[in-house]
């Protein structure tokens, strides 16, 4: 069985063969337009199995743009402020607004994200309409798995659009294309993503080729999408299931990876902690079918010394790095005290713009930290995967800018140059690692949330243990050249003291989520759907502005209105104001 890594492209291959073939009759006289595919060449097998490969591609967006990207670096990380855009103001100034949560509907990256997304619910309804029109080309079985796989990814564009935009106009495959623009965003896309998901459950099979969506990713995602519409009894029951039984798509028992570090690592893909994920290749002729969503978010201007010689994007937030700081206990600070003076993480920031004094004499910090600060920022003096050590500001466009740290989950390493990496563009910084949608850990942790809402707390603080006990494998802490830690690393699990209370297990999960999920575009929706997005990011601006002046000053989230991207104006011009309506405060 072909991956979907080779099958993605053989789609691409069959389809344009269908489009090319020529007949030996005066049939070859009737040309069809250019990049069409008549409905009896694509009502085959081999033509809707390339539909669903074009579905699959979707998932690392459509029209080549960052926002587009499934990982959601700038509206769910940035937004969340675990970082902020990086770099100086000039470059990819328009996510400046954005960052300040001051955009507006005419925001042009916004809109490729929605017509992205909305591409992929069309190439998902496109196979399952052929399928339909054509029932003697599958067999049953057939046919039942590649509607399952069709509405699974369904089921995901509309999810992505529901936690982004709100209200969106919802069809299915029945709707015939010219009344599509007469679909209003009146309600929610929640009846359609769950049925989508319940389908895909009822009807895929367990183990198929890697890259695939399989009945567990389907379960799993049916209990993420309870859990954000504050079902949690219901969550529970799929979660339970998933953690049970599932297994990964080549057949994997779910598990947590011993090595935090190696689920970001390109040569390890496709291991037991992926439920689902977004399939990335190279040397297919488009760089596109890498990591391209990424190219920005390397150190900068590393030389051969470091990931990618551009373009430092994506630098991780103050407040972020701080959050690792622990207690002498092993435990994070989870009253937010992190940000204090006395708990802040020394950094060459601190050394360099506000002390004025020369970074060689810098001295690292010495406090107790949570070990995965080290997989997740690239912090001065620490080895940066298996490049050199972070230099600090060499790798840095703009301090007063952007801060001091770079991003170090999902970079490729020094061995991997040119093996793991697709160089055939403007900069070294393809990587082929697998984006994971949803990973292990990020369901015991859904599941620990719904346990606490649920008054099951024995359970959750078992859920967040596993994931903190992961961390705590220190044979897996990053090493210096000696093998000595690279820090004071300082991690320990909670116990039934620290649960004692709804509201003390409540913090404690939401915390864990911050910390193992960091970076991977989560935070920003779960501050929204835990009501608590204001009180937090205007915390965050608080904070970070004082040192990032330029960046955030002045800066504020606005209740009751940034908990939503604005529905883009560029939709309302082609559907009306009377069919789409404006999100509130827009």
């Amino acid at each position: 069985m072909m991956t979907i890594r080779k099958i993605k492209h053989f789609g691409v291959f069959v389809m344009c063969a269908l489009v090319l073939g020529i007949s030996c009759s005066d049939e070859f006289l009737e040309v069809p337009p250019a990049g069409s595919l008549a409905d009896a060449q694509l009502g085959t097998k081999d033509g809707i199995e390339g539909l669903l490969i074009g579905t699959y591609s979707a998932l690392n967006g459509v029209f080549g743009n960052r926002f587009e990207g499934p990982n959601h670096w700038i509206t769910g990380s940035i937004l969340g402020g675990e970082a902020n855009k990086g770099t100086d103001a000039g470059d990819y100034s328009s996510i400046n607004p954005v960052q300040r949560y001051e955009t507006d509907p005419t925001q042009g990256d916004l809109n490729n994200l929605w017509r992205g997304r909305y591409e992929g619910v069309s190439r998902a309804n496109r196979v399952l309409a052929t399928v339909t029109a054509n029932p003697d080309a599958l067999t049953a079985a057939d046919a039942a798995r590649i509607t399952g796989e069709a509405r699974m990814l369904r089921g995901h564009f509309y999810f992505d659009l529901q936690k982004h935009y709100g209200s969106i106009p919802v069809f299915d495959e029945t709707v015939p294309a010219e009344e599509v623009i007469l679909v209003a965003n009146t309600g929610t896309a929640w009846a359609q993503i769950e049925a989508d998901f319940q389908y895909a459950y009822d009807n895929l099979p367990e183990v198929t080729d890697a890259g695939r969506v399989n009945k567990w990713a389907a379960a799993a995602y049916m209990g993420k999408a309870k859990l954000f519409q504050g079902k949690f009894s219901e969550a529970i029951t799929w979660f339970d299931d998933v953690i049970a039984n599932g297994v990964t798509s080549n057949g994997l028992k779910y598990a947590l990876l011993d090595d935090y570090s190696q689920i970001y690592n390109a040569e390890n893909d496709n291991h037991a902690e992926a439920v689902m994920d977004v399939e990335s290749a190279n040397n297919t002729g488009s760089t596109a079918n890498a990591n391209y969503f990424d190219d920005l978010n390397y150190p900068y201007n590393t030389g051969p010394d470091g990931p990618g010689n551009c373009c430092g994007f994506f630098q991780p937030s103050f407040s972020m790095a701080n959050s690792f700081r622990t207690q002498a206990n092993g435990l994070p600070l989870l009253d937010g005290s992190y940000n204090d003076p006395a708990n802040e993480v020394q950094n060459s920031f601190f050394h360099v713009v506000v002390d004025g004094n020369d970074e060689a004499t810098f001295v690292p910090d010495a406090g107790p930290l949570d070990p995965r600060i080290d997989h997740s920022i690239g912090r001065k003096s620490i080895p940066y995967l298996d490049w050199i050590p972070h230099p600090g500001s060499a790798w840095i466009r703009s301090f007063p800018y952007a801060g001091p740290y770079s991003p170090k989950k999902y970079i490729y390493y020094k061995s991997q140059e040119n093996s793991f990496t697709d160089g055939s563009s403007w900069t070294r910084g393809y990587a082929l690692m697998n984006y994971t949608i949803i990973r292990f850990a990020d369901v015991l942790l859904m599941a620990a949330e719904a346990e606490v809402e649920a008054g099951s707390l024995t359970k959750a603080l078992d859920y967040v243990n596993q994931v903190r006990a992961r961390a705590a494998l220190s044979e897996h802490w990053v090493k210096n050249e000696d093998g000595t830690d690279a820090a004071n690393y300082n991690i320990s699990e909670y116990t039934a003291a620290d649960f004692a209370t709804q509201d003390a297990a409540r913090t404690a999960v939401r915390f864990e989520r911050k910390l193992e999920l960091s970076g991977e575009g989560h935070r920003f929706f779960d501050l929204v759907r835990w009501g608590v997005a204001a009180e937090e990011l205007n915390a965050y601006l608080a904070y970070e502005g004082q040192y990032l002046v330029t960046k955030f000053g002045g800066a504020s989230f606005t209740a009751g209105k940034n908990e939503l991207m604005p529905i883009p104006q560029a939709q309302i011009d082609i559907q009306g104001p009377d069919v789409l309506a404006q999100n509130p405060g827009y």
